[in-house]
C-alpha cells in the first residue's frame, strides 16, 4: 500500500503512511500482519521491516515513495497506489515495477482522490495503457516539457522553441550529427567557428555561461 505522505498534513485532504498504517493493522486488516516503511526511519529499521517483508513475516506492507527504486521481492504480486493523481508518471513506473518480480501474477492498483486534473488524468490512462518504459518516458516528456537547455529548470517548456523533441527527434539528432563536425574543426572554419560563440555569449550571456560551466 502506497500513500503520498508520511503524516497527515493541517488540510487533511491526503491520506497519509502512518495513519493509514494504524488504521488498517486495528481494523481493516487486523487478521494480517501489517509493517510500515517511509524515508524518516533511520537506515536499520528500513533494513529491518525490507527483510521480514522478504521473508513472508509481513503480509502488508505500507509504505511511501521511499520503495521506488532498490526493492526486489520477488513474492510481492500487488501493489495499491492512493492518491496515484498526486504522482509523477515515471515514479508511478518505478513504483509499479517493484511488483511482478517473480513467476506470480501481478497487479498495480492505482485510486485517485478529490478533483484529478487533465493532465493528471493522462497520466493515468498512460499507465493503464502501457508498461513500455520508453512511451512513457516520451509521454512524461510531452506533459513535463524538458526544462531549460540553456538554464536551470528541469520541468516546463524552454524558451529556445527550436523543435518538438518527440515529433522531431529524427531531425534533431541529424542536426547533432552535424553539431559534432562543425565542434570537430570538420565543416567549419576557426573564424567562423569563433564569431559563432561570440554570437552566442552576446544573446544568451547568463544561460550560455552556464553552459560553458558544464
Amino acid at each position: 500500500m502506497v500513500y503520498p505522505m508520511v503524516e497527515e498534513s493541517e488540510t487533511g485532504e491526503l491520506k497519509a503512511a502512518i495513519q493509514m498504517y494504524d488504521e488498517l493493522r486495528l481494523h481493516k486488516l487486523a487478521d494480517l500482519r501489517v509493517g510500515l516503511l517511509h524515508g524518516r526511519m533511520n537506515a536499520d529499521e528500513k533494513d529491518d521491516v525490507m527483510r521480514r517483508f522478504q521473508a513472508g513475516k509481513i503480509d502488508v506492507l505500507v509504505a511511501t515513495t521511499v520503495i521506488e527504486v532498490g526493492v526486489d521481492v520477488a513474492n510481492a504480486s500487488l501493489m495499491v497506489v492512493e492518491h496515484a493523481e498526486r504522482f509523477g508518471l515515471s515514479q508511478l513506473h518505478q513504483l509499479r515495477g517493484r511488483i511482478g518480480r517473480g513467476a506470480a501474477k501481478s497487479f498495480c492498483i492505482l485510486m485517485t482522490g478529490g478533483k484529478v486534473t487533465e493532465e493528471a488524468d493522462q497520466r493515468l490512462d498512460t499507465m493503464v495503457a502501457t508498461s513500455d518504459g520508453f512511451e512513457i518516458a516520451e509521454k512524461d516528456l510531452e506533459l513535463r516539457g524538458p526544462g531549460e537547455f540553456f538554464g536551470t529548470r528541469q520541468a516546463g517548456m524552454p524558451s529556445l522553441r527550436v523543435a518538438n523533441l518527440i515529433r522531431d527527434r529524427k531531425l534533431l539528432e541529424a542536426a547533432k550529427v552535424e553539431a559534432s563536425a562543425v565542434a570537430n574543426g570538420d565543416t567549419l572554419s576557426r573564424e567562423d567557428w569563433e564569431k559563432t560563440i561570440k554570437y552566442l555569449r552576446n544573446h544568451w550571456n547568463r544561460r550560455y555561461g552556464l553552459v560553458e560551466v558544464g
